[in-house]
C-alpha cells in the first residue's frame, strides 16, 4: 500500500511539473509578446517590465487552477508576488546583463526566461504545497 501511495505522489509531481511548464510557456509568450511590441516604441526594460506584469495576472490565475489545482487565497498570492519579486530581480539582471554581453535585444529574453523557469517552480511548488493545502478563505 505504500508503494502504491509513493508512485501516486510521484506521478502527481511529475504531472504538476508538466503543467507547470504548459502554463510557464504560455506566459512566456504572453511575456515576449507584449515586450516585443513594446520594445518598438520604448525603452527596453519599460517593455520587458510591461510584459512581465500582464504576465503575472495570467500567471497566478493559471499557476493556482492550473498548475496546482488550488484555490487563490491571499497567502498564495503573497507568496506568489513575492515568488515573483525575487523572479523578477532575477529576470531584469539577467536580461541587462545578456544585453551587455552584446545578446540581442529580442534574443535575450528567451534565454532569461529559460533560467528563470526552474528556479520559479522550486519557490512556487513551496508556496502552493504549503498554503495552498490549509483551509483559507479565498480571494473574491
Amino acid at each position: 500500500m505504500v508503494h502504491v501511495f509513493h508512485q501516486l505522489r510521484q506521478k502527481e509531481g511529475t504531472a504538476q511539473f508538466l503543467r507547470f511548464c504548459i502554463n510557464g510557456v504560455i506566459a512566456a509568450s504572453i511575456h515576449y509578446g507584449i515586450y516585443y511590441l513594446l520594445q518598438l516604441w520604448t525603452d527596453v526594460n519599460i517593455a520587458y517590465t510591461a510584459g512581465y506584469l500582464i504576465s503575472f495576472v495570467y500567471n497566478f490565475i493559471a499557476t493556482n487552477y492550473f498548475t496546482f489545482h488550488t484555490h487563490p487565497t491571499w497567502k498564495n498570492f503573497v507568496g506568489f508576488a513575492g515568488s515573483h519579486g525575487v523572479n523578477y530581480f532575477l529576470h531584469i539582471v539577467l536580461f541587462n546583463l545578456f544585453l551587455f554581453l552584446g545578446v540581442h535585444r529580442l534574443v535575450a529574453p528567451p534565454l532569461v526566461m529559460g533560467v528563470a523557469m526552474l528556479v520559479q517552480f522550486t519557490i512556487l511548488k513551496l508556496v502552493f504545497s504549503r498554503w495552498g493545502k490549509r483551509k483559507e478563505k479565498s480571494l473574491p
